[in-house]
């Protein structure tokens, strides 16, 4: 086997008094629904040194992600699952109190593990239980979302050691107030989209005070998707940033997100862009990169995106 530089990644500690890495490695290729692409895309991670892993229960790579985990241990890659951090989420056909818990364990099934490193609520709302489906066209196909039940029943996964941490995706400061009202254990990481032209400056100030850490998806705006755009890796200003630093636009946005101290999850199945992604440690920009940086256009693309839906109040007019 020849052997593979592996980049050292930092780590964060959650609340939870978990540490996690900071660059995670995203499995949700919409493009493909081929297990053996998604199983050896993470084995190749693996060898370069990736050790967080991002799924979901919608995003159907829950099953791969497992035997590349199983594969990896038997070829020595890693010698214990433990040195994997494992992040999986709750789809809105879920997301009610009685639900939490059997999604949580068929996504253990699915993954052949005991346990998720984090477990998050994927969006705040809920369809109808039983409707599993990617995009939920038609509002009637949702229903009340109750967070408080929901929530109740994530601590229970933790609780019984099924989750070591808990937390959100795609929550507003609003909502995020709201959860912490009765929260009895915090949220211990926000997900959410962000990117040099959606930089979430409002967002990432709060949870910073409120210790919960944000993680990056679409970190450098999913290009190539049908949610995405091209308004990162197209941007003339970020091409200028790389240009001094003899960087790719994409190491520059991912070093960009680092110093704003908020992990993400990158995914790329292209071997070298793997290799790519994770070297952002040896370089940090400069006030002349934050001026070009802070003049980048900034709009939200999830809106867009095919598992989300046209609900007035889902983002509470916050930017």
């Amino acid at each position: 086997m020849s052997s593979t530089k592996q980049v050292a990644i930092p780590n964060v500690v959650l609340q939870s008094s978990f540490s996690m890495p900071v660059i995670g490695f995203g499995t949700a290729a919409f493009e493909t629904d081929d297990g053996d692409v998604h199983k050896q895309a993470v084995i190749e991670a693996i060898k370069v040194g990736y050790r967080h892993f991002d799924t979901a229960s919608v995003y159907g790579s829950e099953q791969a992600l497992g035997e590349a985990i199983a594969e990896a241990l038997k070829l020595g890659l890693i010698s214990s699952r433990d040195e994997l951090f494992i992040t999986s989420k709750l789809w809105l056909s879920d997301n009610h109190p009685d639900l939490v818990l059997p999604a949580l364990r068929k996504s253990l099934q699915n993954l052949g593990l005991e346990y998720l490193d984090l477990y998050l609520i994927h969006w705040p709302m809920s369809a109808k239980p039983g409707l599993f489906k990617a995009s939920y066209d038609d509002e009637n196909d949702l229903v009340p979302f109750d967070l408080k039940g929901v929530w109740t029943s994530m601590e229970q996964c933790h609780k019984l050691g099924l989750a070591k941490s808990i937390g959100v995706s795609n929550f507003s400061i609003n909502k995020l107030e709201h959860l912490l009202s009765f929260a009895t254990i915090p949220p211990a990481v926000n997900q959410v989209e962000m990117n040099a032209s959606w930089q979430q400056k409002n967002l990432t100030e709060y949870c910073k005070a409120k210790s919960i850490i944000v993680t990056a998806y679409s970190p450098l705006g999913a290009k190539g998707t049908s949610w995405g755009s091209n308004d990162v890796m197209d941007s003339e200003l970020l091409k200028e940033v790389a240009q001094a630093h003899g960087k790719t636009v994409a190491q520059v946005s991912l070093r960009w997100l680092y110093e704003q101290g908020v992990t993400f999850a990158v995914k790329s199945y292209n071997k070298e862009r793997m290799k790519q992604n994770l070297e952002i440690f040896d370089f940090s920009l400069t006030s002349d990169d934050y001026q070009k940086i802070n003049q980048i256009k900034q709009t939200r693309k999830s809106v867009n995106n095919p598992t989300t839906f046209v609900v007035a109040d889902l983002f509470d007019g916050e930017n």
